[in-house]
């Protein structure tokens, strides 16, 4: 008489599942996501580029700010 009336109806189980992997992957995702910089954010290197790329450094200095960068 009560079948699949528990979560709503037959179709309804579908949208409950849909939403439990859902969540599972959001939680996922947060605890163990790739450390990226957010967008908008820019890297250290990045920075460093674009104030060569502007003329803010000499190439002299680009290269030795990269190199400390990267070590």
């Amino acid at each position: 008489m009560h079948d699949f009336q528990f979560f709503g109806g037959g179709w309804m189980m579908f949208v409950w599942w849909f939403v439990i992997i859902a969540l599972i992957v959001i939680v996922a995702r947060m605890l163990f996501g790739s450390p990226k910089p957010r967008t908008g954010e820019e890297t250290p290197l990045e920075i460093l580029k674009r104030r060569y790329a502007k003329g803010e450094i000499d190439k002299e200095e680009f290269e030795e700010r990269k190199k400390d960068l990267l070590s």
